[in-house]
């Protein structure tokens, strides 16, 4: 599984221009997933992420965790995380993982995130054409791949 994380100071995502999912203050969680993961990496990464120290402390350090500021996540599919850009100019994403493999993956993702958070996480559509909005806090973006543990 490989993520981005975006630190937001509000994020949405619209889907046929209805808002489906809107936070304040927290994280935004851009999702790829390949055949060979597991629910290992869903709770490496789940784990990883609540427990991240991206949000400022009292002198403005980062130093405390979305637990810690008891911030929302938006949890958003996306496979292109997977392209290769190898050959040619037009992305393959033959490494992603197809639907039937992916949806039980990403639904597992976001209850055992929700599980860890203690509280409910918004998302996107899997498959869907989205809209996402965003306003960075920072700006913090960071990526984590659950295949470089160590």
């Amino acid at each position: 599984m490989k993520i981005v994380i975006q630190r937001v100071s509000k994020a949405s995502v619209t889907i046929n221009e209805e808002k489906v999912a809107s936070i304040s203050k927290g994280l935004l969680i851009f999702l790829g997933i390949v055949n060979e993961d597991t629910q290992e990496d869903i709770k490496w990464l789940t784990n990883k992420i609540v427990n991240l120290r991206v949000f400022g402390d009292e002198n403005n350090v980062m130093n405390t965790s979305l637990l810690d500021v008891q911030g929302d996540v938006i949890v958003v599919s996306q496979f292109t995380l997977h392209a290769s850009t190898k050959k040619g100019n037009r992305p393959s994403y033959i490494k992603a993982a197809k639907p039937d493999v992916a949806v039980p993956l990403y639904e597992n993702f976001v209850k055992q995130l929700e599980v860890d958070l203690g509280k409910k996480v918004q998302t996107g559509q899997f498959g869907a054409d989205m809209k996402v909005a965003l306003l960075n806090d920072g700006p913090v973006t960071i990526t984590i791949d659950s295949k470089n543990k160590e």
